[in-house]
């Protein structure tokens, strides 16, 4: 039986995510209300445009552009807006008020994550965002409780859905990428401007969350080194697959240890490749998916709907019903723990394996001279490839060489790199890969 007051929820946004809560909070009402032992009364929708059309039937009455009033008359406020402004200000406004805030704004966590934990900590309010990184795929909530007394060690994720169907595309299918782009976008899979998905900056904001929370320490966006995806190519796809990997936009956030013996963490994200024995190799289409290695638990994979209004809703309800049960119950909060306070780390301090494409000279002694670039920076070849000998049409015979590096420091198999380049026997480096996974 309910005896608690009901709890007056405001929804800011009626987007796709945002009239699919509403649904459900109007529809199953009664359900929710017996999980939490309160009704969640949702008491108005802001929007910018009352009249504008909705993906879901909605009383009209419901919606206001009044934000402020909306706000300083609710219990919880759901933030659906996305972008900085004036999702900030509205999220702030809320917190000061003493609401508690759900939220699946990944830009605003990513940029303010710390201004607005230590907002809510001071005033005992609740702020959680579930839906802000995978979609409906459950991950915040067990990096922040479930593991919370296990040591992350290393977070390898597939957080971008549009970057992942186009990869998985190119590999299965073949094609170039700005083809499979197209599809995407016709397709309704990719944004008319892709730069945020293709360039790494959405993945890139999930990446300092993620980083955050597993390690205790505060991650800038700015501090994730990030590579977009724009220069893979289908031969670099190809070849690739014939040596039984699959070419995935990874964010990667891990604990390491730099030169001098102190501890940190690196926040990278980069397309690189993947063994097809890897779980994440067998992750298609637009899915996303987070694999968590930890010292106690061991490997854990977290999978599913990266996107989508009715998927993502449904972590968002998620985080509805677990603050709204601490109303309940009462007592504060969660705060988040930053205690750690671990130094980001360069990129040149992270340890991996490199897939270096050179096209060279076909003339005696080429190998031995390229063997010694790379023994010269203390870097161990694993495995070699040599195509077929081709010839230009000014006579120059050359060859395809794909060479795979055992595992060293990014520092020393850049400068490798560079000093391939301008090694006399190279006409050129096709392609570099970094291979993770392993």
């Amino acid at each position: 039986m309910i005896s608690y007051r009901s709890l007056r929820v405001a929804l800011l946004g009626g987007g796709s995510v945002g009239a699919q809560v509403a649904r459900a909070l109007l529809e199953d009402g009664d359900e929710l209300s017996q999980r939490v032992g309160a009704r969640l009364e949702l008491v108005g929708i802001a929007v910018r445009d009352v009249d504008a059309p909705r993906s879901v039937d909605l009383p009209r009455e419901l919606f206001t552009t009044d934000v402020d009033r909306l706000i300083l008359g609710a219990d919880v406020v759901v933030e659906l807006m996305g972008g900085i402004e004036p999702a900030r200000t509205h999220v702030l406004k809320a917190l000061a008020s003493g609401a508690d805030v759900v939220t699946g704004n990944k830009a605003l966590l990513a940029t303010h994550g710390p201004e607005l934990f230590a907002a809510a900590e001071q005033v005992g309010a609740q702020l959680y965002y579930e839906a802000a990184v995978g979609g409906a795929i459950p991950i915040i909530r067990p990096l922040r409780e479930s593991l919370a007394g296990d040591r992350i060690v290393r977070i390898l994720g597939i957080v971008n859905g549009t970057t992942n169907y186009i990869l998985d595309r190119m590999d299965t299918e073949g094609g170039a990428l700005e083809d499979v782009l197209a599809d995407a976008q016709r397709l309704g899979l990719a944004e008319a401007d892709p730069t945020a998905d293709v360039d790494g900056y959405d993945a890139a904001q999930k990446a300092a969350i993620l980083a955050s929370l597993a390690f205790h320490t505060d991650v800038p966006v700015e501090a994730v080194h990030r590579e977009g995806m724009r220069t893979v190519t289908a031969a670099q796809i190809a070849s690739a697959a014939r040596s039984g990997h699959v070419v995935k936009l990874l964010a990667i956030c891990e604990r390491l240890t730099d030169d001098d013996g102190r501890d940190g963490v690196s926040v990278r994200v980069y397309p690189a490749m993947v063994s097809r024995t890897h779980p994440l190799a067998a992750v298609h289409g637009a899915n996303n998916a987070v694999f968590v290695e930890a010292e106690a638990a061991g490997s854990l994979m977290f999978y599913g709907a990266g996107a989508g209004g009715v998927e993502t809703s449904s972590a968002v309800l998620g985080d509805l019903v677990s603050l709204a049960r601490r109303h309940v119950v009462g007592g504060p909060g969660l705060a988040e723990s930053k205690h750690a306070d671990l130094p980001v780390l360069d990129i040149g301090q992270v340890t991996t394996r490199y897939a270096v494409t050179l096209e060279v000279k076909d003339e005696p002694g080429v190998l031995a001279g390229i063997a010694g670039v790379f023994a010269q920076h203390g870097v161990s070849v694993e495995t070699l490839q040599q195509s077929v000998v081709t010839t230009s049409s000014a006579g120059l015979a050359t060859a395809v060489l794909v060479i795979g590096t055992h595992a060293a420091r990014e520092s020393a198999l850049a400068a490798t790199v560079a000093d391939l380049e301008a090694h006399r026997v190279v006409v050129g480096v096709a392609s570099v890969l970094r291979v993770e996974g392993a």
